[in-house]
């Protein structure tokens, strides 16, 4: 793979590649940048959580979602961080959603209440902070653990997806406190795209023979049973 210096070169990778793990390859699959922040190589300028726009890989997911409108980004790939261009969502989409919307999956049972819940909640706003959610979905502290499942469930089906972040404010409107996750509907996020129309007219055996035939191309060694894992969600 090409030299990665910096913000601009994994942009330019991903675009090329098409998907990436978000941080490490501990799937074996295929990683742009590994999560080594405790063993940097020597020389390099790629270094985790130091703040920096253009060397700290944490800082990129963020910067995909507000420099750019082709990059999705979000916990969908064994329930872990990834990237997905728009190149190649349609592929992704077509094998875990199928043409099928939340309400079809609720009712045959495959989608739970808070899930539901939590999808109707963003979509009634268009988009949400992960505290807004939590306090208009009605989630208490004690279903925490239940949310945080809903939550990534809803990613790996993609259903919905991260689209930047939000600080909280006070009654004087200013900003205090971390840094929100906010989310929207994956149609929402894709929807001055051909992404869905896409989508629909691939078949199950096109779209996985794509995934399949670009995810051994980055990484020869990937293993089939882990590959469909990583291409269904499942």
């Amino acid at each position: 793979m090409d030299d990665l210096n910096g913000f601009n070169d994994f942009v330019r990778i991903l675009l090329a590649s098409g998907f990436s793990m978000g941080g490490g390859d501990d799937e074996g699959i295929y990683a742009i940048v590994g999560y080594d922040w405790l063993n940097v190589p020597p020389g390099s300028p790629i270094v985790w959580h130091t703040g920096n726009q253009e060397t700290d890989p944490w800082e990129w997911r963020i910067r995909v979602l507000s420099e750019r409108g082709d990059i999705a980004y979000a916990k969908c790939f064994f329930k872990k961080s990834g990237y997905i261009t728009q190149e190649f969502y349609p592929y992704f989409l077509a094998l875990r959603r199928v043409g099928r919307e939340l309400e079809d999956e609720y009712a045959d049972g495959l989608i739970g209440q808070r899930s539901k819940r939590i999808y109707e909640t963003i979509k009634a706003h268009g988009e949400l902070p992960l505290h807004d959610i939590k306090t208009l979905g009605g989630f208490g502290r004690n279903e925490k653990s239940r949310f945080d499942a809903a939550l990534t469930d809803l990613q790996m089906r993609l259903y919905i997806t991260i689209c930047g972040t939000h600080r909280k404010t006070n009654a004087m409107g200013e900003a205090y406190g971390w840094n929100s996750t906010v989310f929207s509907t994956t149609e929402r996020f894709w929807e001055h795209t051909d992404v869905f129309d896409r989508a629909s007219k691939l078949t199950e055996a096109d779209a996985y023979a794509a995934i399949q035939e670009r995810a051994l191309r980055l990484n020869p060694a990937a293993d089939e049973k882990k590959l469909r894992k990583f291409a269904y969600g499942r």
